[in-house]
């Protein structure tokens, strides 16, 4: 993951065309008529990853409709203006079945050679191979119960594939899934693959398919049978996959790029999006969840890692990722515990190696702002540290390098999520001490999706706390809150001038401290305040030395700000780039801003107080001396870019604070701990940090400016 140019990547071993790992791939996207938009998506999807190649069914049975004939006339040209197409010509008019569905073998097999006739006729001018029939071995797509011997398909094939190859066109044979080598000696016999160029398999290791078998397995098996006939079609994959519904990304890319690197002519990925959750599928709704999350992006066109890592860096950057995890995994299994009573019992084997095992600091979210900035200086004391993060978050898979580069084999890495339980458990038991970082962190995305905010936040807090309440001796606790658990503290009386809010009432002065009634408002409000009670209840219920911080603004290195979330870190790199700000609101709303340095001695100093501060919740910030508006930040970046800031402003976003300032005093008297840092130095070693580090990462437009100690003289302080 050093480079980020979209440099090409030649695997060891590529199909019989010789061409490289790029020009061999091509993505599959089932398009039901009347989804334009959809196939236009799909197309730009395509663009961003610089994919050239697109397999898409197109159905017999649609052609008979008169919507099914428009969308053939609109489909095939739009996407071949763009792209290589490979259509999939399949699924039997209900009309011309042997049994009045679209699996049903036709009563006559020239049927079909006929159909391919006129499509060659029709649309021969927009595609150079066809493919004939999909996954001919699974019921949903080839009823074989109708046909048990195969003749009627045989037969249809050979006659199709025959008449295109005299019309000039060249055939993929449907792919086979699961890989049967039976099923093709017997096309074979039968000289069916005579007139075919190219052979398809199919394959989802790892979600459906779980006998280990490596595709050079299965290819080899497939060369056998071919040897036999002294026949040698090329050999595609035309659909491989893996679904994320477990909520495991990473393993949708070790699938690509083992897909990639298997001696294959061509291989199509499956797919572009997920199955929208109100569409139904072959095996019915929902049946299967597994048929919902096979896309590079969610339905809602979220990108997953493996698009995003795709499209900044290209296949060369999803092997170095799976490379670099690979070496630094931490191996955590999803595999059951023996529960006791209520209490973990694992196999003598499992308790020996646990116990020759050092445990190490867990950090979930640790590849994030917070949590590599937490796991350098825990790793910079020597410590072990295993980071559980999903990589849902732009950019963190670069602190994740950094944290591998530095530290090598102390750093431990899976790449999982919280919302599965089976991967928590298995950290939750290797772990001396737990920080809980992971979370949806924007209040903005919790708005437009509220089940994932909740799944995350409340499901992947309660994950650890039943990990945590499974063991005998439990490690401590640090969950990171925040203060939106407060709502809009509309009830705080405000006045204001033109920079900045200001409390009416002095007891609002030193901030807000724990004793201020909750109030939830917006869904991650909701979401982190029914986890900090968790945390905080789990503690009281079942004795778990467990810390509550209820964050305000932290800023600092490793954060990859936008307009979301981070804003600080946003507003200068925006500045930097030379890109206009947009302020949410009037720009005099205030936060205290703590330094992501002092954020770490917090945590630091909660664990050696952790009997002093266990079963308590902590608000934790910068305090009214590193309380700052929106407005006043600007002059302080304007010095640090050498320009002016341009912004304009916005409508309030929903259940945004104008003032919030955190009263540190209860954390302070138990542990003695005050932040350090002046908004001042803090920026400084921020600007530092993205100079360094974004401009070498990104293009940007800016000749950075020496700042010195006290360069920031002309800013106004407070």
């Amino acid at each position: 993951m050093t480079e980020r140019n979209n440099r090409k990547w030649h695997p060891g071993q590529s199909g019989q065309s010789g061409r490289s790992a790029e020009q061999r791939l091509g993505i599959l996207e089932w398009l039901r008529p009347g989804e334009y938009e959809h196939a236009e998506e799909t197309l730009q999807l395509l663009r961003a990853l610089k994919v050239e190649s697109l397999r898409t069914g197109l159905s017999w049975a649609d052609w008979h409709t008169p919507e099914g004939r428009k969308w053939f006339d609109w489909l095939i040209p739009t996407v071949a203006r763009e792209v290589e197409l490979l259509p999939c010509f399949t699924y039997t008019p209900p009309s011309l079945g042997i049994e009045p569905k679209t699996s049903s073998p036709p009563r006559n097999p020239k049927d079909y050679a006929d159909f391919i006739d006129v499509m060659i006729t029709d649309y021969g001018r927009h595609f150079e191979w066809l493919e004939l029939w999909n996954e001919p071995n699974n019921l949903n797509d080839w009823d074989w119960i109708l046909d048990p011997d195969w003749q009627i398909f045989a037969e249809m094939i050979g006659m199709a594939a025959h008449w295109a190859k005299k019309r000039g066109k060249k055939t993929v044979l449907g792919g086979m899934c699961p890989t049967d080598p039976n099923w093709l000696n017997m096309m074979c016999s039968r000289g069916t693959v005579d007139w075919i160029d190219a052979l398809a398999l199919h394959g989802f290791p790892g979600t459906w398919e779980f006998s280990g078998e490596s595709w050079n397995d299965k290819i080899d098996k497939i060369r056998v049978v071919l040897d036999a006939y002294t026949l040698s079609p090329e050999l595609w994959l035309t659909e491989v996959g893996y679904s994320t519904w477990r909520h495991d990304e990473i393993n949708q890319v070790k699938v690509l790029i083992e897909a990639v690197t298997a001696p294959l002519d061509r291989v199509y990925w499956y797919s572009a999006f997920d199955l929208h959750p109100h569409e139904n599928h072959q095996d019915g709704f929902h049946e299967d969840e597994r048929h919902y999350h096979f896309g590079l992006k969610t339905a809602d066109g979220t990108p997953k890692l493996i698009c995003r890592v795709w499209q900044e860096s290209g296949l060369a950057g999803l092997h170095d990722l799976v490379a670099s995890v690979a070496q630094s995994s931490a191996e955590l299994s999803r595999k059951p515990l023996v529960i006791v009573g209520g209490r973990e019992k694992s196999s003598a084997s499992a308790t020996s190696s646990r116990k020759a095992e050092k445990k190490a600091v867990l950090i979930t979210g640790g590849a994030g702002f917070i949590g590599t900035n937490v796991a350098e200086r825990l790793l910079r004391q020597g410590e072990t540290v295993l980071i559980f993060d999903n990589l849902g978050r732009p950019g963190v898979e670069r602190n994740l390098e950094y944290l591998c580069d530095t530290f090598g084999s102390r750093v431990q890495v899976e790449i999982a999520d919280v919302r599965n339980s089976h991967l928590v458990r298995d950290a939750v038991s290797r772990a001396s001490r737990i920080f809980h970082l992971a979370a949806q962190v924007a209040v903005t995305t919790s708005i437009d999706f509220p089940q994932l905010d909740f799944d995350t936040n409340v499901r992947g807090t309660l994950n650890i706390l039943e990990a945590l309440r499974e063991m005998t001796a439990p490690p401590p606790l640090l969950f990171t809150s925040t203060n939106k658990v407060y709502g809009a503290l509309e009830e705080v009386s405000l006045k204001s001038n033109t920079t900045r809010y200001h409390p009416v009432k002095r007891r609002y002065a030193a901030g807000i401290d724990e004793t201020h009634r909750l109030d939830f408002h917006s869904p991650y409000g909701c979401s982190k305040g029914s986890a900090d009670q968790y945390v905080l209840d789990y503690a009281r219920t079942y004795g778990i030395r467990a810390v509550v911080f209820r964050m305000s603004c932290i800023y600092g290195p490793h954060q990859f700000g936008n307009e979301d979330q981070g804003w600080v870190a946003h507003f200068l790199i925006q500045a930097l780039q030379d890109n206009p700000l947009i302020l949410y609101g009037d720009g005099r709303q205030v936060r205290d801003i703590l330094f992501v340095g002092d954020l770490v001695e917090a945590m630091f100093a909660a664990f050696d107080n952790i009997s002093r501060v266990a079963g308590r919740a902590f608000n934790i910030g910068g305090g009214a001396a590193n309380s700052i508006s929106l407005l006043e930040l600007l002059p302080r970046i304007e010095s640090m870019a050498g320009r002016s800031c341009r912004y304009s402003l916005a409508d309030w976003r929903q259940g945004d604070q104008k003032y919030y300032v955190t009263d540190t005093g209860l954390f302070r008297q138990l542990t003695g701990w005050q932040p350090a840092t002046t908004i001042e130095a803090g920026l400084l070693q921020l600007y530092e940090w993205v100079v360094m580090h974004l401009s070498e990462q990104q293009t940007v437009r800016f000749s950075p400016v020496s700042v010195t100690k006290g360069g920031l003289r002309n800013a106004p302080i407070r």
